[in-house]
Protein backbone atom coordinates (compact mmCIF):
# COMPACT_ATOMS: atom_id res chain seq x y z
CA UNK A 1 0.00 0.00 0.00
CA UNK A 2 1.48 3.32 -0.39
CA UNK A 3 -0.16 6.18 0.96
CA UNK A 4 1.28 10.46 1.08
CA UNK A 5 1.59 12.00 4.10
CA UNK A 6 0.91 15.83 3.68
CA UNK A 7 2.28 16.43 7.22
CA UNK A 8 5.76 14.84 6.37
CA UNK A 9 5.50 15.67 2.98
CA UNK A 10 6.57 12.12 2.13
CA UNK A 11 5.28 9.06 0.26
CA UNK A 12 4.53 5.90 3.19
CA UNK A 13 4.87 2.28 1.65
CA UNK A 14 3.12 -0.45 3.80
CA UNK A 15 4.03 -4.26 2.94
CA UNK A 16 1.52 -6.52 4.71
CA UNK A 17 3.47 -9.80 5.37
CA UNK A 18 1.57 -13.11 6.10
CA UNK A 19 4.55 -14.64 7.50
CA UNK A 20 7.79 -13.39 9.66
CA UNK A 21 9.92 -11.22 9.24
CA UNK A 22 12.73 -11.90 6.86
CA UNK A 23 15.83 -10.14 5.58
CA UNK A 24 14.18 -10.41 2.51
CA UNK A 25 12.30 -8.60 3.10
CA UNK A 26 14.09 -5.23 4.39
CA UNK A 27 15.61 -5.48 0.85
CA UNK A 28 12.31 -5.73 -0.47
CA UNK A 29 10.94 -2.89 0.89
CA UNK A 30 14.82 -0.58 0.23
CA UNK A 31 14.41 -1.09 -3.81
CA UNK A 32 10.79 0.17 -3.52
CA UNK A 33 11.62 3.18 -0.92
CA UNK A 34 14.75 3.76 -3.40
CA UNK A 35 12.40 3.41 -6.51
CA UNK A 36 10.37 6.23 -4.97
CA UNK A 37 12.91 8.29 -3.94
CA UNK A 38 14.22 8.05 -7.76
CA UNK A 39 11.50 8.23 -9.53
CA UNK A 40 8.36 9.00 -7.90
CA UNK A 41 9.40 11.66 -5.40
CA UNK A 42 8.58 15.81 -6.43
CA UNK A 43 11.67 18.05 -5.26
CA UNK A 44 9.80 19.17 -2.67
CA UNK A 45 9.25 15.83 -0.95
CA UNK A 46 11.03 14.03 1.62
CA UNK A 47 12.23 10.75 1.34
CA UNK A 48 9.88 8.03 1.29
CA UNK A 49 9.43 5.90 4.39
CA UNK A 50 8.57 2.23 4.95
CA UNK A 51 6.79 0.15 7.13
CA UNK A 52 7.01 -3.82 7.04
CA UNK A 53 3.73 -5.51 8.98
CA UNK A 54 4.74 -8.97 9.88
CA UNK A 55 3.41 -11.72 11.93
CA UNK A 56 6.82 -11.19 14.45
CA UNK A 57 9.80 -9.60 14.26
CA UNK A 58 13.13 -11.59 15.90
CA UNK A 59 14.89 -8.92 17.33
CA UNK A 60 18.35 -10.26 15.44
CA UNK A 61 17.11 -10.74 12.23
CA UNK A 62 15.26 -7.29 12.60
CA UNK A 63 18.55 -5.80 13.49
CA UNK A 64 20.86 -7.05 10.71
CA UNK A 65 17.89 -7.05 8.09
CA UNK A 66 16.89 -2.95 8.88
CA UNK A 67 20.92 -1.90 10.08
CA UNK A 68 22.33 0.43 8.02
CA UNK A 69 20.12 1.14 5.23
CA UNK A 70 20.08 4.97 4.37
CA UNK A 71 16.40 4.55 4.08
CA UNK A 72 13.76 4.81 6.57
CA UNK A 73 12.55 1.09 6.86
CA UNK A 74 10.78 0.00 10.24
CA UNK A 75 9.17 -3.23 11.40
CA UNK A 76 6.40 -3.86 13.21
CA UNK A 77 4.32 -7.03 14.13
CA UNK A 78 0.74 -7.37 13.55
CA UNK A 79 -2.08 -9.06 15.83
CA UNK A 80 -4.12 -11.52 14.70
CA UNK A 81 -6.59 -11.27 17.62
CA UNK A 82 -9.66 -9.12 16.95
CA UNK A 83 -12.34 -8.65 19.80
CA UNK A 84 -16.09 -9.43 19.67
CA UNK A 85 -18.71 -6.40 19.60
CA UNK A 86 -19.62 -6.59 23.11
CA UNK A 87 -15.70 -6.49 24.50
CA UNK A 88 -14.72 -3.96 22.50
CA UNK A 89 -17.67 -1.89 23.91
CA UNK A 90 -17.10 -2.62 27.69
CA UNK A 91 -13.45 -1.60 27.16
CA UNK A 92 -14.33 1.75 25.75
CA UNK A 93 -16.82 2.21 28.32
CA UNK A 94 -13.99 1.37 30.75
CA UNK A 95 -11.58 4.10 29.46
CA UNK A 96 -14.32 6.81 29.11
CA UNK A 97 -15.38 5.87 32.75
CA UNK A 98 -11.31 5.96 33.84
CA UNK A 99 -10.95 9.65 32.18
CA UNK A 100 -13.89 11.05 33.93
CA UNK A 101 -12.68 9.92 36.53
CA UNK A 102 -9.29 11.00 36.73
CA UNK A 103 -11.24 15.19 35.02
CA UNK A 104 -13.27 14.57 38.44
CA UNK A 105 -10.92 13.98 41.06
Amino acid sequence: MVFYNKILKAYVLIDLKKDDLRIEHAGQMNAYLNYYRTEVNDESDNPPVGIILCRTKEGVVAEYALGGLSNQVFASSYVYYIPDKDQLINEVKELIEKEESVKNG
